[in-house]
């Protein structure tokens, strides 16, 4: 008789809650990137950090219709200086997620508490905090037409990838089946 892992949905949210992922922007410029990225981390018990100075106020309406009613149940931090957010990370392995990254983010192995570190829509992460992190980045591949993807949609792609491979990591519970051969 052959087993089948049967993954539910249960299963998967638990999962994504006990991830204790993060996605921290540096100096993000759009509302609505912004916005959805909060929706993002709210719908996967990640967690939000702001760091440096934001285009826009935190009360900025199009800051708020992006993430829709969900605002008041994202676990958001907000830093004014990259040191506050490096005391923050206090050791948590940090990746930089860059078109320039070292490594497609299919090909990483991720860790509960990762932090995916994005720079902002215009120019990405700094030379100097890139250079901190460049040995730990990740890129999405993409084609020559184009010189980026946006950034609430990387940020959801590289997130998911991310919790895909812990929960695929077996960290979860899930229903076996028996499948008679016939």
């Amino acid at each position: 008789m052959e087993e089948r892992i049967i993954h539910t949905a249960e299963g998967i949210k638990q999962a994504m809650q006990s991830a204790g992922m993060v996605i921290a922007l540096y100096e993000p410029e759009i509302p609505a990137n912004t916005g959805n990225i909060g929706r993002l981390c709210v719908g996967t018990g990640s967690e939000l950090w702001l760091i440096g100075k934001c285009g826009f106020l935190i009360r900025d309406k199009e800051l708020k219709r992006a993430g829709l009613d969900y605002w008041d149940k994202l676990s958001y931090r907000r830093f004014l200086l990259f040191e506050d957010f490096l005391e923050a990370a206090n050791g948590r392995r940090v990746i930089a997620v860059s078109k320039f990254g070292k490594t497609s983010y299919c090909e990483r192995t991720y860790a509960k508490g990762d932090i995916l570190l994005f720079g902002n829509e215009s120019q990405g992460l700094p030379d100097d905090v890139w250079g901190r992190y460049a040995s730990e980045s990740v890129s999405i591949p993409m084609t020559d037409d184009v010189r980026s993807i946006n950034l609430s949609n990387s940020a959801a792609v590289v997130l998911y990838e991310a919790l895909r491979t812990l929960y695929a990591a077996g960290d979860t519970p899930v229903l076996r089946e028996n499948i008679r051969e016939k």
